[in-house]
């Protein structure tokens, strides 16, 4: 993924829907994925399975939800009660085809459909063992390995089947398939990525990776699938199945932080107010006494700013605006015309932030450059001081388990101090949120670290082991993340 894309700091992997017994059953799918577009815009699809042709029926393309399906052919031949959506951002494997989920399989004893949501550590371990045994794949993605597992279980029914391949992956993932008119989803053991259960008040029951599909779709939640969980929906019924006892709670911070909806609640927690809390906790942290006013960068931001403004007494206003009908960014070919894309999407409002000592809230720093486009945005609108401030702690180590950030050298903070990384952005000055002031901002209370949250990315502790990457992020620790572990006394947790 490249630094030049505008908003380009993180991306999840995706986001996954289905639907069991509800005869709109692609309908709502298509809103459900409608609203989960922010977790991955490179590729959409919906696969439906119908009783009466006993067949699967597929429409999958690159692009946004509503570029995939723009013809009334492309819903119409999605018959059947029972639906699998998908919506992605290619962390494991190209952004080809190919590899655009839900993937459909036909088997001469059944059809399965599945799709995914995470990444699997030892994808490439596992898939390096099944090739050497024959497997063929059909894709470059980790998901499909699910599929080969199954199939290759010796164990005598779905179920058990299921539960034997779930064992053999490592990393953070969430699955939802579809065999016949049974529907599954499936938990890793820690529970990094979320998955949600609702029920529709005219009979059905949907899963979506985030309570604001439910919400869009009408349907009540009901629960989450926990760690280590299956849940099997079956006739107007379902089970629950635990595959593995070996789980712990390790809920991915950055979903708070940055990557799930406002609207959307994670292990009972809002996400706008777990943002709204980071801000007051930054306030209290790292005052800025004599700025005039707060802003945010939109939209992920906003909530922590008004936060972060509650709490130090400073008015909030909006000194920066997003042009929200702007298409998905791509490579500039000069420094001049990367400026100009970013202006096309984010301006500053010079008659709010001319003259003034800015307070600019932020959610995260990863690689800089966002930000410090930012920062200059804001000076050439006539800012008089801009004092960065981040609601999360500095993102100095790689994520594994679904976010698209997997070397230290696309890491600012694994590179520069604190100091150096506000002379690289241009900012009067620069604080961050501290770990504890971050999870008490968010506020779960789980008996595991940190409160039941993954905090890896500020940290270096690696709840789940790292299998593949381990070779490759101890070769890349640099002399900054070393000494942050040694000052923690922290053993090096990846695994």
């Amino acid at each position: 993924m490249s630094d030049e894309k505008f908003r380009s700091s993180l991306n999840e992997e995706c986001g996954v829907v289905a639907i069991h017994n509800h005869k709109h059953a692609a309908e709502l799918t298509y809103f459900a994925l409608h609203s989960l577009q922010h977790r991955g815009q490179e590729a959409a699809g919906i696969a439906t399975y119908d009783v009466n042709d006993e067949d699967c029926h597929l429409h999958s393309n690159l692009g946004l939800v509503t570029e995939v399906f723009n013809t009334p052919e492309s819903m119409t031949k999605l018959t059947g009660d029972y639906a699998l959506g998908h919506v992605r951002y290619a962390t494991d494997g190209n952004n080809i085809l190919r590899n655009v989920q839900p993937f459909v399989f036909r088997f001469h004893d059944q059809k399965i459909s599945f799709a995914h949501n995470g990444q699997i550590v030892n994808a490439k371990s596992l898939r390096n063992q099944l090739e050497d045994q024959g497997a063929v794949f059909n894709s470059t993605s980790d998901t499909e390995l699910l599929i080969h597992l199954i199939r290759r279980s010796p164990q005598p029914t779905f179920m058990e089947q299921l539960k034997d391949a779930l064992r053999q992956l490592e990393g953070g993932f969430t699955f939802v398939l579809m065999v016949g008119n049974h529907i599954y989803g499936a938990v890793d053991p820690y529970s990094f990525r979320p998955l949600v259960v609702g029920q529709f008040p005219d009979g059905g029951y949907m899963l979506a990776s985030e309570t604001c599909a439910l919400d869009v779709c009408g349907a009540e939640f009901v629960r989450e699938v926990k760690a280590g969980e299956i849940i099997h929906f079956h006739e107007e019924e379902y089970d629950l199945i635990s595959y593995t006892e070996n789980t712990t709670t390790a809920i991915e911070a950055m979903e708070y932080v940055y990557f799930a909806r406002p609207d959307s609640n994670i292990a009972g927690i809002n996400v706008h107010t777990a943002r709204k809390n980071s801000g007051k906790h930054l306030a209290e942290e790292a005052s800025a006494p004599e700025a005039d006013i707060v802003i945010g960068v939109p939209n992920s931001s906003l909530s922590a700013a008004s936060g972060y403004a509650e709490a130090s007494g400073l008015p909030y206003e909006m000194g920066l605006v997003k042009n929200q009908y702007v298409g998905r960014s791509f490579i500039q070919p000069t420094q001049a015309l990367r400026d100009k894309a970013v202006r096309m999407k984010l301006s500053a409002v010079r008659g709010v932030v001319q003259g003034k000592s800015v307070v600019m809230v932020d959610d995260s720093i990863v690689r800089g450059t966002t930000c410090k486009r930012i920062v200059r945005l804001l000076k050439n609108a006539g800012a008089k001081e801009v004092h960065v401030r981040i609601a999360s702690p500095l993102f100095m180590f790689p994520s594994f388990y679904g976010i698209d950030v997997s070397t230290s050298s696309e890491l600012i903070a694994a590179h520069k101090t604190e100091d150096e990384i506000r002379e690289y952005i241009g900012a009067d000055s620069l604080s961050y949120l501290s770990v504890d002031g971050l999870v008490d901002a968010i506020g779960i209370d789980y008996d595991a670290p940190y409160n039941g949250l993954c905090m890896e990315s500020f940290t270096g502790y690696y709840p789940a082991p790292i299998a593949d990457f381990k070779e490759r992020y101890l070769e890349q620790l640099t002399p900054l993340q070393e000494a942050f572990l040694d000052k923690g006394k922290q053993v090096n947790h990846a695994k």
